[in-house]
């Protein structure tokens, strides 16, 4: 891939995930409710759907799934749901993930529940696929290696993407301490509970 195409690439692809989006969202509201820390579990799980929609995208295997579309219907309403449910939880004040009237985070949901929850919610964006399906394959040069040029495109991609997930759960860890500086604890879950209500509800009709 010549220089001059990264030049575009890098600052499309800057914006486009710092973009609000069901994953930027989700580590905004991982931030608020169980801090910077803890959200890498999940910021993991979505890096490694990212590169999976993104390798699929130029690969082809986008267009196998396009032939099964039921299979990505049932996952994609599955997410939904779950995320829909973590929302209600949190709104009710209930669940691991929200806060006590006394406790500065959660601490009970398990990496392994964070990182398979940031993985559904990148595999099941066909926005995510719709992007990546138009954006790389132009900035493939079929007259070189594939792999080399695919491991550029995904190291380029998963450090913008992690970059943007760090920022978005900054800004939510940074409103949890100005909301619990005047108590509103419940206000806290109750944001964090719409903005998950909300992702999945997005899921679920995107």
């Amino acid at each position: 891939m010549s220089s001059s195409l990264l030049t575009v690439f890098i600052p499309t692809f800057f914006f486009v995930s710092l973009t609000p989006g069901m994953c930027m969202t989700l580590s905004m509201t991982l931030g608020m409710t169980i801090g910077l820390r803890r959200t890498f579990w999940m910021m993991y799980g979505e890096l490694v759907g990212v590169g999976l929609v993104a390798a699929a995208s130029v690969i082809g295997v986008a267009t196998l799934m396009l032939q099964y579309p039921t299979v990505f219907t049932v996952g994609k309403y599955l997410g939904g749901l779950y995320l829909g449910w973590l929302g209600i939880q949190l709104w009710r004040s209930r669940g691991k993930m929200s806060l006590g009237g006394d406790t500065a985070q959660a601490t009970n949901y398990s990496p392994r529940d964070l990182a398979i929850q940031g993985f559904i919610t990148a595999v099941a964006n066909p926005k995510g696929w719709a992007f990546f399906i138009a954006l790389l394959p132009p900035f493939i040069n079929d007259q070189q290696p594939l792999f080399s040029q695919l491991s550029l495109l995904l190291s380029i991609i998963l450090s913008i993407e992690f970059l943007c997930l760090i920022l978005y759960a900054s800004g939510g860890r940074t409103l949890n301490h100005s909301l619990q500086k005047s108590g509103n604890v419940r206000f806290i879950n109750r944001i964090a509970g719409s903005l998950m209500a909300g992702v999945g509800i997005w899921l679920g009709l995107s």
